[in-house]
């Protein structure tokens, strides 16, 4: 992995774990990505809410490919100015109020920036004694205190809050001496990161992808519409970058890269998926496989809006996923180098040009004579990968 530049990586991270970014408040985010872009010599275009596509040119302008990872974070709104001169608040995005309780927050205002911190109704032990355990963790049981003289709803109004004003939570990033780093957001700004420093090792290596390559950035996957509006009919297949939950009953790998079977909307590409597993072993990055049963990404959402492609998910490593979160710089090398590699590859069936295909294009699995199989003739060998299959071998050099 050594044309992965690792300190690029990290400070790239950091430096998007500064800049507050909750779904619906991205245009900030979205400048600095553009910059970033810039330095990269990228081209790139932005839709009307700002979303951005860039594009690295291959060999092959037809049939291209995407990764895409998302800009927007968990926040909150507010939604009530109220008599005792604090705001309550809900959620943008889905994430526990547990977690939210003593945040350090920015809440802007049509005019102004308030830095304050979100509290549970019960803040104080000396005053409610056992009542500060006791209470729900809920929501409707948080405010914001902010941190100006406010003692009224008067005050709130006469200082410019507005019920729906955004709420951007602080990440309280930290990056340990063993190379762990704690912080909320790494959902997905480390994707973000990793995709951005594959970009870079392609670029200074002056490598050209065999196909047209989209790097695709989105601001409302945590809403659940994602990459539902920047594909058209050119991407054939696409790769989510996202988080792996590390948890209980979860198989992602900490250090490495998790390609991931399925979500809660179903199974991913089964032939795009094997594409992945296949650059994982062949390029010895470490890797396991996991399925997420609570989860929603991009490439999902890419799906759901009629798009006909084949999608895929590449994940980093993280802990305590919309909470306090925490991944270590080896899954994010793993990552970056995972997607060099991907964009460097062959695509998954380039014969499949356009919308519409003959069955001669249709990629072939060696697993449809199993059921019929004789009892006395042996398992015959699955080759799930194009490059396994001396016959897709041949038509490929044809």
């Amino acid at each position: 992995m050594n044309h992965i530049d690792r300190d690029y990586l990290k400070e790239t991270l950091l430096e998007f774990l500064q800049i507050h970014s909750p779904t619906g408040y991205t245009d900030p985010i979205v400048r600095i990505l553009c910059n970033k872009l810039d330095e990269l010599e990228l081209n790139y275009e932005i839709t009307r809410r700002g979303a951005v596509r860039a594009t690295i040119l291959g060999e092959s302008h037809k049939a291209d490919r995407a990764i895409v990872a998302h800009l927007d974070t968990l926040g909150a709104m507010v939604k009530e100015l109220k008599p005792n001169g604090r705001l309550a608040v809900t959620s943008v995005g889905t994430w526990s109020a547990r977690f939210a309780e003593g945040a350090r927050v920015s809440v802007f205002t049509d005019d102004s920036i308030f830095r304050g911190t979100i509290l549970p109704l019960k803040a104080s032990g000396h005053t409610f004694d056992k009542g500060v355990d006791s209470q729900p963790s809920d929501w409707d049981n948080l405010e914001i205190r902010v941190d100006a003289p406010m003692e009224s709803k008067k005050d709130l109004i006469e200082a410019g809050f507005n019920i729906g004003d955004f709420v951007g939570v602080d990440s309280g990033a930290e990056v340990a001496g063993n190379d762990y780093i704690n912080a909320r957001h790494l959902d997905d700004k480390a994707g973000v990161a990793a995709l951005l420093t594959a970009a870079k090792a392609i670029t200074e290596a002056g490598a050209v992808p065999p196909v047209d390559c989209h790097l695709l950035f989105t601001i409302t996957e945590e809403v659940g519409s994602g990459a539902s509006a920047i594909l058209d009919g050119d991407i054939a297949e696409m790769v989510s970058i996202d988080n792996g939950t590390c948890a209980p009953g979860q198989n992602s790998h900490p250090t490495g890269v998790t390609v991931a079977m399925a979500d809660s909307t179903g199974p991913f590409d089964y032939h795009l998926t094997h594409h992945l597993l296949h650059i994982c072993r062949q390029n010895e990055i470490p890797h396991s496989r996991d399925i997420f049963r609570f989860y929603h990404c991009d490439s999902a959402s890419a799906v759901a809006a009629g798009n006909d492609i084949r999608t895929g998910l590449l994940a980093f490593g993280l802990d305590a996923s919309h909470g306090y979160e925490r991944c270590h710089i080896h899954s994010l090398d793993a990552l970056s180098c995972a997607i060099f590699h991907y964009m460097l590859s062959a695509p998954v069936y380039a014969k499949q040009t356009g919308l519409h295909n003959t069955l001669k294009d249709f990629p072939k699995t060696r697993m449809v004579e199993v059921a019929t199989r004789p009892l006395d003739e042996p398992w015959p060998i699955l080759q799930t990968h194009p490059e396994d299959d001396p016959d897709e071998k041949k038509e490929s050099e044809d």
